[in-house]
This record gives C-alpha cells, sequence and structure tokens, in this order.
C-alpha cells in the first residue's frame, strides 16, 4: 500500500506539473465567438501567503482571470470556493477581498467555504449553483488547474446533470499592474473552522479528496 499510495501521489504531481489544456486561447474564443453568458463562474481557491501576507501568483491569476471574464460581461456572478485547510485563512474569502478590491461588487460574489480539494470546489460551488436555480456555469482558472478536473466535469455531467464549461486563463490577456498590489484587511478572512489537513487526515484520505472520492453526492451543505 505505501507503494502504491507513493506512485499515484507521484501520477497525480506529474501530471499536475507537465500537464495543461493545450491551447486556452480557444476556449475563450468559443465564448466569444458564441456569445455565452454564464450564470455564474466557478473560482477555486489557493493557500494564502500567511507568512509574508500576500496573495499567491496563482490566487492573483485566477481573481484577475475571473476579473476579466466579469468585466467581459460573460457572467453574472462569481462563486469563489475554498476552506481554511492548510492556514487559518478562508481561501474563499480572501480572494473575495482581493476581487472587491479589483472593481468586482461584493453582491455578485458567492462563497462556499466547504471545499478541501479542487474536485471538491467545483462539486460544492455547484451546490450554491443548484440553490440559486444556475445552470449556465463555467470553471475558470488556470490551464493546469483546468487540465486536472476536466475529467471530473465529465462525472458532474453523469452525477449532477450540470455541464460545466471550461475557460482556462490566457496569461497574454492578463498584463501585469501597478495596482496588483492591492491591500486587503486579512483578519476579515480567518476562520474558526481551520482544518489543517496535513496533520489531521491521513494521506491516503487526502489522496481520496484529490480524486474526488470523499463527496457524498446526495449532500449539499
Amino acid at each position: 500500500m505505501p507503494l502504491l499510495l507513493k506512485a499515484l501521489f507521484l501520477l497525480i504531481l506529474i501530471t499536475s506539473i507537465s500537464c495543461k489544456i493545450r491551447k486556452p486561447k480557444k476556449y475563450f474564443n468559443k465564448v466569444k465567438e458564441q456569445k455565452k453568458h454564464y450564470d455564474a463562474i466557478i473560482v477555486p481557491g489557493v493557500p494564502f501567503l500567511e507568512e509574508s501576507g500576500k496573495w499567491s501568483d496563482i490566487m492573483k491569476l485566477r481573481v484577475k482571470w475571473a476579473k476579466f471574464i466579469w468585466d467581459k460581461g460573460y457572467t453574472d456572478n462569481i462563486i469563489f470556493s475554498g476552506g481554511a485547510v492548510y492556514n487559518k485563512y478562508s481561501e474563499c474569502k480572501i480572494m473575495k477581498l482581493y476581487a472587491i478590491e479589483t472593481g468586482i461588487p461584493a453582491k455578485n460574489i458567492y462563497l462556499d467555504s466547504t471545499a478541501e480539494h479542487s474536485t471538491e470546489n467545483v462539486y460544492y460551488s455547484s451546490c450554491i449553483a443548484l440553490k440559486n436555480n444556475w445552470t449556465k456555469l463555467a470553471l475558470v482558472t488556470d490551464p493546469y488547474q483546468t487540465k486536472m478536473l476536466k475529467r471530473f466535469l465529465k462525472k458532474m455531467k453523469r452525477k449532477k446533470g450540470l455541464i460545466i464549461d471550461i475557460i482556462p486563463s490566457v496569461y497574454e490577456y492578463l498584463t501585469p499592474s501597478e495596482n496588483d498590489n492591492y491591500t486587503i484587511d486579512s483578519k476579515k478572512a480567518i476562520s474558526s473552522n481551520f482544518i489543517d489537513i496535513i496533520n489531521t487526515q491521513s494521506k491516503i484520505h487526502r489522496l481520496k479528496g484529490t480524486l474526488g472520492k470523499n463527496i457524498d453526492w446526495n449532500y449539499c451543505p
């Protein structure tokens, strides 16, 4: 079992590093050409850099890409997903604080603080969507995570009947700006439900979570 577990973790690592959606621009162009419009876009979280008190490059990319899609008028709402699982800061709340600073209205931002893994980001965000009768959804994140979740999105279609489009980020559309260094009050994102999955969950349990095996498909919070 230990060898099998290590092999599975290595496979996930290799996938996350070497595999990404090819030609992400074509997905955005499809949205543009077909004049698609979504009830909501799903944006998975990433841990806040507690030591520096700043957002990581990955979080910045995901929030800025969500802002880009918002500014283009392709969505009515944004769902940020991610709980406090690696440190005391709720990922979705931190992302909301930054999103508001970029100019996205707070009233159009919804939060899922239940998810511990990428697959759960999608699933629990879909619960929010279903409760609001939203059926036109898209996953908006970086090309690497998009690739990792593409198979899970097919499972979402089978299990929940939801078709979730993908709009991986196009780096060339996101030019650096002096305004990227936003100031937020990170204390507002401190969670009382910090889980610390590294020290409280076994590797096999976390692996199952990564693969979406811990999801109860009959339950929505």
